[in-house]
């Protein structure tokens, strides 16, 4: 009987008109994610920009404008969660980031439609969409230029396949020749690798490694007889 008391035609409409406009906004964010096959794409976008605006345009009928304000602080948090969901971390890479924000870009439009500031929405979309777009080419070029070791902030690691019994004096010899270099350790990892060898993870944070210096110490590594293998990677961090 309540329902029928508060039924109301005008503020149906408009709630009509803003969840309309989250649906078609997040669906456009999310065609150009599924498009290019990520994680979060097409519905999760579209689910993400109309329930936004639910619970914006609900708070906004049940208590005004500062009912809606304190609702969209929840959206801010509670996208955030869902985008810390799409993140994942392999080795010293991370995935998923652009994925994240994307979801909170997605929101923040649904939270726009929710509130009627229906021009700001599109606008909000625009941006997000070009971001993902326009922006693209400037990152594939940057990335493709080679690491500028003086400029950059370059995480290194230095892997290294040995013989189970021998790990400690590989362990010596590692900390000696980075001593000698100037390179401090941040991080060591010791891993099972088959039967009778293990793998050694020593990883370097400094913006003073020489690549040159680094590939020198893999060679004097790889010389010794109980080490199978040396390698070492490089990339920028945040």
């Amino acid at each position: 009987m309540q329902a029928i008391i508060q039924f109301n035609l005008p503020a149906l409409l408009d709630s009509l008109v803003s969840l309309v406009t989250a649906f078609v906004l997040g669906s456009v964010i999310g065609f150009e994610r599924q498009y290019r096959q990520r994680t979060a794409g097409l519905r999760t976008n579209t689910l993400v920009a109309v329930g936004a605006a639910i619970f914006v345009d609900m708070a906004y009928r049940l208590d005004g404008s500062g009912g809606a304000v304190r609702v969209v602080a929840y959206v801010v948090s509670g996208v955030g969660f869902l985008g810390a969901g799409t993140i994942m971390k392999e080795g010293l890479n991370v995935r998923g980031l652009n994925t994240a924000a994307t979801l909170w870009g997605s929101a923040a439009v649904g939270a726009c439609a929710g509130a009627d500031l229906i021009a700001e929405a599109v606008l909000a979309a625009a941006f997000v969409i070009a971001s993902n777009t326009l922006l693209r080419p400037v990152v594939n070029r940057i990335n493709r230029l080679p690491i500028d070791d003086a400029r950059s902030e370059v995480t290194y690691q230095l892997c290294m396949i040995v013989a189970d019994d021998r790990q400690k004096q590989m362990l010596v010899e590692l900390e000696a020749l980075l001593e000698q270099a100037d390179y401090p350790l941040g991080d060591l990892e010791i891993e099972p690798f088959g039967d009778d060898d293990v793998e050694i993870t020593a990883t370097l944070q400094s913006t003073s490694v020489d690549s040159r210096e680094l590939e020198r110490i893999s060679t004097l590594l790889v010389a010794r007889p109980y080490v199978k293998q040396v390698f070492w990677n490089a990339s920028t961090t945040e």
